[in-house]
């Protein structure tokens, strides 16, 4: 099954506050993540793994907004 490429937009937890993540920023205050994955499901568990490993959190600190297709990849 061939990769197609989703922009995962949401928040984490750092600390006491929620923090957008800034991997491709595209507006401020919030994060915008690009993912390789089959399915927009899959686009969601590999944003969970990727952010958690990456600052140590579990997926109850991760809050994903949205999940979209991107045109022409």
């Amino acid at each position: 099954m061939e990769d197609k490429t989703f922009e995962v937009k949401g928040t984490f937890l750092m600390g006491d506050d929620w923090k957008p993540y800034k991997k491709v920023i595209s507006a401020p205050n919030e994060y915008k993540k690009v993912i390789s994955a089959p399915n927009e499901k899959q686009a969601r568990e590999r944003t969970f793994a990727v952010i958690g490993s990456k600052h140590n959190l579990k997926r109850m600190y991760i809050k994903i907004d949205d999940v979209t297709l991107v045109k022409g990849e």
